[in-house]
């Protein structure tokens, strides 16, 4: 069966985009650029750790986004603030709490950067892993949508129209760096890596 095609919302011809990493925005940025919307990616990943990890990641998506001549927008790599943040949840498990609240995170800074730069709306590629709860990353979005104001969240899945093929043949057309693991040292695959 056809997947469902993705839904523009009918006055959008420009958006900003939060953008986890360059794999998971590649065929979404595409995606878009074919459908004359312009995304300006928006890289805030507080989340990811170690240093190295989130270098690597940020350089990744500059390399794409220079690429395709987007403009390509650095957030604060605050990890030590963003520990703060989820402090008492780093025994829950993937999916859990912690990760809900780190999509609201992430996503209230998007929004606060959205309604300064003028955009009408945010999206973000978070909505592309099969590996997060859609409706989880729907209610941190709509969430920072109604505490900022002014914004309108761009809730999607970005999985559907084709998007995850397409996503895995241009991860290989660019020679991405493809991350084994979320981010945080809480999702790492031995966590023992994270305390060493």
């Amino acid at each position: 069966m056809k997947q469902p095609p993705v839904l523009v919302p009918a006055d959008c011809s420009e958006v900003l985009l939060h953008a986890c990493c360059a794999p998971c925005s590649s065929a979404i940025v595409e995606w878009l650029v074919q459908h004359a919307i312009t995304p300006t990616i928006f890289y805030y990943n507080p989340n990811i750790y170690p240093l190295a990890e989130y270098e690597t990641r940020k350089q990744e998506s500059q390399r794409h986004a220079a690429a395709l001549g987007i403009r390509w927008i650095d957030g604060d790599y605050r990890h030590d603030r963003w520990l703060s943040d989820v402090c008492g949840l780093e025994a829950e498990p993937e999916r859990g709490g912690r990760c809900q609240l780190c999509f609201t995170l992430r996503l209230m800074a998007t929004a606060r950067k959205a309604k300064e730069l003028g955009f009408r709306y945010f999206a973000t590629t978070l909505a592309s892993s099969r590996w997060k709860r859609l409706d989880q990353i729907e209610r941190a979005g709509l969430a920072a949508e109604q505490a900022v104001g002014g914004v309108t969240f761009w809730a999607q899945n970005w999985r559907k129209g084709g998007l995850q093929e397409r996503r895995n043949e241009l991860l290989k057309a660019y020679g991405f760096y493809n991350q084994q693991y979320c981010g945080c040292e809480f999702s790492m695959p031995c966590r023992d890596v994270a305390a060493g």
